[in-house]
């Protein structure tokens, strides 16, 4: 990992670049918006796509992490300090998930820095006194999302307001389908199967929105170990409670899943989605598909 020397380079090299190619103009952020539309980044693909939502065709959504990697340990290329500098808004989540890049980005310009978790109720982390940033896994804190982000909208695009909250009603409207769907499926899986076993324990908000037990390897991937000790204790869990299935993650090394599986003889029911959404192909490009895709399979590999 780079020390904090070289990033100081980093950064440095990158605003001698963007100094020397461009001159010194300065727009009114209102005109930018009727030109171009507004210019948003978010730091990984699933605010992306909620973004995506509610902007409509007012401006574009870019997303810094790659599908397929996982946003706590991130490490931005020069290329992601370019973006958010050319940017209107950084959209992160917040709870402590990506607080390395925010950091960062304070020493790339003025770019506002909205976390869209603001106002959910977090859910601790084991052991410590942190948050547990995955409240995207449950449709109630998304939909809290979508309002930050429409507010955060409608303030620096104000004439934009009525296409905004229409697009926000019809994805809160969506939202509420998804909920719907996901309570009438999970009625097929007997209480004493609703337990979630996963690499990285981040289903603790599904968990609790819809009434599963949640357990990992370890709490969150920042912290990843993956000792004997911890894989053990999973094992001693998954043979004690009887698990049906287990699962492993798209973003996560599968190993120790695997590794648990042989040990106790319990079949891993499929990959699920955590910190992005699906590649093309995938059946799980957006937010409301990953989840469906999630729910698909918990359902199918412990009814």
């Amino acid at each position: 990992m780079l020390n904090r020397k070289k990033w100081f380079l980093v950064i440095f090299s990158v605003f001698v670049l963007v100094g020397c190619s461009s001159e010194e103009t300065h727009i009114n952020p209102s005109e930018a918006v009727e030109k171009e539309g507004l210019t948003i980044i978010t730091s990984f693909s699933i605010l992306g796509d909620i973004a995506g939502e509610i902007i409509g065709n007012r401006g574009t959504v870019e997303y810094l992490v790659p599908i397929g990697e996982e946003p706590h340990e991130y490490e931005p290329v020069p290329s992601d300090f370019q973006k958010v500098s050319d940017s209107d808004v950084f959209y992160v989540n917040g709870l402590n998930l990506e607080e390395w890049l925010e950091k960062l980005v304070a020493n790339v310009g003025e770019i506002p820095v909205v976390a869209v978790s603001d106002g959910i109720t977090p859910i601790m982390l084991e052991g410590n006194n942190e948050e547990d940033p995955h409240a995207w896994l449950a449709i109630e804190n998304v939909k809290t999302y979508v309002n930050n982000i429409l507010n955060d909208l409608i303030e620096r695009d104000p004439s934009g307001e009525s296409e905004y909250r229409s697009n926000a009603e019809q994805y809160l409207k969506e939202l509420d389908g998804l909920e719907a769907w996901i309570n009438e499926m999970i009625e097929s899986v007997p209480n004493e199967n609703r337990f979630i076993v996963v690499t990285e324990n981040a289903f603790k908000y599904f968990g609790a929105s819809y009434g599963f037990q949640t357990e990992g390897v370890w709490d969150i991937n920042s912290q990843e170990e993956g000792t004997p000790g911890q894989v053990g204790r999973v094992i001693d869990l998954v043979n004690d409670q009887q698990i049906p299935s287990l699962f492993v993650e798209t973003t996560v090394d599968k190993r120790y899943m695997q590794t648990i599986s042989l040990d106790t003889g319990v079949n891993i029911a499929g990959e699920v989605y955590t910190d992005a959404v699906g590649p093309e192909g995938s059946g799980a490009e957006t937010y409301i598909l990953m989840m469906k895709h999630n729910v698909e399979t918990f359902v199918s590999g412990l009814k």
